[in-house]
Parts: structure tokens; sequence; C-alpha cells
């Protein structure tokens, strides 16, 4: 079977337990309850005045405001996440379908409400003191860490009428944009040339075509690609201007010296630790680019890899695997590290958390998000290949987080997204090493080319990506940028990225187009590559001490939310803001690739 073949019995997620339809009353009262939680909520905060006030030693009455405003504001926000998970579950998977799209802006307005209220509770905390606070409220003092986060937040706040207006502006101006090029993407088809015969396909599918082993099946895809992106790349172009545009505004009057910082913060990553990081990736871009290199060599390129043969499969590897293979595959290395894992696995197929068959009109990529409980939500766009698995286990990842974060508060459990990526990028090693384990030969060379084809991506691509990011932001300080000039920052940041290892004459001057990420939370990017070396590193730990490991794994991935990155990796052992500790991961990948190329050698004579 082919990638291109008609995959069969492809999971589909259910919700209907929770609510048989947008019709179904307990759905009308849950829209209608969720409201007027926000407006007791709001009342709330006026009755107790949390917002800025005058610095001043607390008092009782304070304490009782703050269990009060904590518990409500908790209470809240959990039964709308809730619900916005619910509608996304449609809109993620039918993009056209207009009532569930006006029910997610209904949830923005609601969302628009209560994120003034978080940014006066912020100033609130800052006033009194977070330690001074917790002296006097049981929910304080169980909300340390989120209520710090807040208070440093203070620091970089508008007026509470500023914070308030651009809040309520936003869902018809970022997320409205941001909604555009989700939208525009997910819905738009193309005709790919295929050896068969030329046919339609959502653009999900035709990205799903970079794994497949025919070559003129990906070069197919890629051509296709060259074509449909530029259809809708002046509207993409509008969004990306009017996102970055906003963005140097409001960071401006934020007071962050450079847009980098809100993500750092966002993310409760140092600057120090960030800069660790870049410096070993920085010096990792030789190592990624002799391997592309031998893998040109591999698939027949001459002038370093084409780029419809960044994700391709060697000759040598195993054919398209059958989604049942898939699971199996990723049950076998989460039950190598423990049951709970191995049942996770289990439950996400019995209870239906799953949607894995590619469609149109359902977004590309992948997703998990938490539901109810301690059950998640997974979008896959499964495509065949063993990359698909390790994406799988990644996503399944996220929801073992989940469950282990299931009895925290939304206060408590509000996760920066580089400590997020911490289990997902475990399960996703466990799913390798357990590979590299069993296997020699030319069957341990395929399962290397897919971790490294991976590992590539988050490292080298994602560096692309924090390249162009940069110089967007930087060039929209000053003027509208046009779809020309996108295209250019985007091939100069490849280059600066990719260097020789890429054939520079492929490259993909329309990945801004594509890419939700840039459309959304800014420098989204780069935690990916902190999840990466991050969870290395734990693997690494486990590896030296198993039961140790697994005693204290789940009750870190249980803090995630409350505690720093700097703290998670002193739980470990880790010190983050040491580059050294990012080195010693890369040297992981950097032996997989001495192991490549011996591999390779028989294949290159």
């Amino acid at each position: 079977m082919t990638n291109t073949q008609q995959q069969t019995a492809l999971p589909r997620w259910s919700v209907a337990d929770v609510h048989q339809s947008f019709d179904a009353r307990s759905f009308t009262d849950a829209m209608e309850s969720a409201g007027a939680g926000v407006t007791r909520l709001e009342a709330l905060f006026e009755e107790h005045n949390v917002r800025a006030i005058t610095p001043r030693p607390v008092q009782p009455a304070d304490g009782e405001a703050a269990d009060s405003v904590i518990s409500t504001f908790n209470n809240v926000v959990e039964a709308q996440e809730i619900l916005g998970a619910y509608i996304y579950a449609t809109v993620s998977t039918d993009s056209r379908n207009e009532r569930a799209q006006g029910l997610l802006s209904e949830m923005e307005t609601l969302d628009a409400r209560v994120s003034p209220l978080l940014a006066r509770l912020a100033d609130w905390v800052a006033a009194l003191g977070t330690e001074q606070l917790a002296t006097v409220s049981t929910e304080a003092r169980d909300h340390m860490g989120p209520l710090e986060r807040l208070q440093a937040r203070a620091e970089h706040q508008m007026s509470e009428v500023e914070e308030g207006l651009y809040s309520e502006l936003g869902t018809t101006g970022s997320s409205a944009w941001g909604r555009l090029q989700g939208d525009l993407t997910s819905q738009l088809s193309t005709e790919v040339h295929l050896p068969t015969g030329t046919k339609t396909m959502p653009m999900a599918a035709v990205r799903g075509l970079s794994t497949d082993s025919d070559l003129n099946v990906r070069k197919a895809a890629y051509e296709a690609e060259m074509r449909a992106w530029p259809t809708i790349a002046v509207a993409c172009a509008a969004a990306m201007n009017s996102i970055k545009g906003e963005a140097n505004v409001v960071n401006r009057r934020r007071k962050w010296k450079q847009p980098l910082d809100a993500s750092l913060y966002s993310n409760n990553v140092s600057l120090e630790t960030f800069n660790a990081m870049q410096s070993a990736v920085h010096a990792s871009l030789p190592d990624f680019r002799r391997w592309m290199r031998v893998k040109a060599k591999l698939v027949g390129d001459t002038n370093g890899l084409s780029w419809w043969n960044l994700s391709a499969p060697l000759s040598i590897s195993p054919g398209p695997i059958s989604w049942d293979q898939g699971i199996s595959l990723v049950k076998g290395a989460f039950a190598s590290y423990s049951d709970r894992l191995s049942h996770l696995v289990d439950r996400s197929i019995n209870e239906q958390w799953l949607d894995a068959e590619p469609r149109e009109g359902k977004v590309g990529g992948a997703f998990c998000m938490s539901f109810v409980d301690d059950r998640s939500l997974v979008l896959l766009n499964w495509s065949g290949s063993v990359d698909s698995a390790q994406v799988t286990a990644h996503e399944l990842g996220h929801a073992y987080h989940n469950t282990q974060l299931a009895h925290r508060t939304a206060l408590q459990k509000r996760l920066p997204m580089a400590l997020a990526e911490t289990a997902s990028i475990f399960c996703e090693t466990l799913v390798v090493e357990e590979g590299l384990s069993r296997l020699q030969g030319d069957d341990r060379l395929a399962l290397l080319d897919v971790d490294l084809i991976g590992a590539n991506q988050v490292v080298v691509d994602i560096h692309s990506r924090f390249l162009f990011e940069t110089e967007v932001f930087a060039r929209r300080q000053k003027r509208t940028l046009g779809v020309s000039e996108l295209n250019e920052i985007m091939l100069s940041a490849q280059r600066d990225a990719y260097g020789d290892g890429l054939d520079q004459t492929t490259a993909h001057p329309h990945m801004w187009v594509l890419k939700p990420h840039y459309y959304g939370s800014h420098f989204y990017n780069w935690p990916y590559t902190y999840g990466l070396l991050f969870g290395l590193g734990l693997y690494a730990q486990y590896q030296l001490d198993p039961e140790k490991f697994r005693d204290g794994y789940d009750d870190v991935l249980s803090r995630a939310g409350m505690d720093t990155a700097e703290q998670l990796g002193q739980a470990f052992g880790i010190d983050v803001t040491s580059e050294s500790f990012w080195t010693a991961s890369l040297d992981v990948l950097r032996a997989r690739m001495r192991n490549y190329e011996q591999l390779a050698q028989p294949h290159l004579q």
C-alpha cells in the first residue's frame, strides 16, 4: 500500500457523551452558564476592588477576597475551557461549519472579558505582594507559582482601561486574522499531478505526501504546494502584517524591550537559559548540514537535499504502516516505561480521543487539547509513515501530561509551551529508543533516518522560523510587508539555517503562509526545540536510575504550570542555564548522526 492509497479504519474522535449537538439542551445551558459565570466573576472583582491599588499591608479581608476571587476564577475558566474544546473539536475537523465558527467567536468574546480580569488580578497581587497575601489566604498559598508570575506580569501591563480595550478588540483584530489564515489554509485544495493521474486533494493530504516512498509523488506534492500557496498569499500577508503590527504596538506599550521578551515570559524561561540553548543550537548547525549532505547522496541529490526529500523515506525503509501497526508500536514503547503510560493508549482508543483521518476542511498538523476531567482530544493527520507513529506518540505524551494535571486548578495548569513539551518529547524518545535497541543494519538506518528527519525539523527548520519571525518583527516596525518581501525573508532564513545541507534552489518561500504558529502566539516555535533537547536530557536521567525517575516524573509534570523552567530542571539535577546541558542533549543527536553515516557507507560506495 502506498501513501496515496485510501487509508481505512482511521479513528475519529467523539464528543457526543458531553453534548449530543450544538442544539442539545445541555450545550445551550452550558453556554448560558458560561456567560453568567463571567458576569459573576466581573461583579466579584468589583466587590473586592481587585485592580491596581496603592501598595499597603495585607488585611484579613484581602485573604477573604483572594480566596473567593481565585476559586471563582478557576471554576469559570475551567468551564469555558471545556466548552471551547467541545466547539473547537468541530471547527478543527470541519472548518466550513459556520455554526461552530460562530460559537467559537462567542467563546472568544467571553475570553476577552476574562483576560482583563487576569490583568487586574496581576496588578492587585503586585500591590499586596504574593508572600504577604499567602499569610491570609489559603488559595494564595496553593497558587504561589502562578501568582508570582502574575506579579512579574504586572510590570508589563497597560492601564486597566487599555488592557480591557485591547482584549475586546482582539476578537476583531489578531484573533480574527488568525482565524482567517486557518480557514484559508484548511479549506484550500489543489490539483496534484501524480504518476497515476491528476487528483484534487486538500492541502493537509498534499503535505502528507512529503513522506511518500515515491520520489515523483513527493516532487509532485511540492510543485502543487508552489502553485497553491500563492493563491492565498495576499490574504495571509494581510493577516501577518495585522497580527505582527498589533503585537509591536502592544509590546511597546507593555514596555517589553524586544518581542522575544514577551515570549520568554509566557514560557517561564529566562533569557539566560534561552541564550544558552540558542548558542548550543547554532554550534550544532554544521553537524545537521553534514547529515543532510549524507542523506542527499542516499536519495540521489547532488547539491544538498531537495526540499521534497527533507522528509523522504530511504529506499531501504519499510513501506507505509497501517494505523494498527503504528498504534501497536507506540503502545509497545510506552509499555517499556510503565503500565500507566501503556494504559493511556488503550483509553485513547476505547474512549474515542483520537481523530486521525486527513480530510477536506480538517486542519493540518497535529495537536492535543485537554477536554473533560483527565481526558484529552488528539488530532492527527495519519500518513502511514513511521513518522506518523512518532507524531502519535508525541501527542499522546501531551495527553499523559494532561492526566497528571487533571487535579490542578485552571491557574495551576496554565502551562508554558516550553514546559508543555516535556512529556511529549519524552514519549517520542521512548518510541525511538525502543526501536533503536532492537534493530541493526539497514533497519536501524531507516529508523535513525526517521528520527533525524524530525530532529532536523525541530532544530534546523525551527531555527529558520525564529530567524524569519525576528526579521518580520523588526521590519514591521517600519512598514507593511508584501508577499514578495515575506518570501524573501523566508528564503534568507532558510539559507542561514540549512546552509549547504539544502539545495537552496528548491527552498520553500511560502512556509510563512501555511504555518499557523506565525498567526497566534509570537515566537511559538522555539519552545519545540527547548522541549526536544530538554526531553533528551530527561531521558538520560531516566536511563541512569529508572525507578527514581518514575517516582518523581509524574509530580514534576503536575507542577509544570507552577514552577519555572529552571526549577523543573533542578528537580532532576539539571542546570538549564548552562550551555553544556544543551550541548550534551545535542550530543545525543550527533551520536545518532555519526551512526547514520557509518550505516550509510555501504550504500554510498
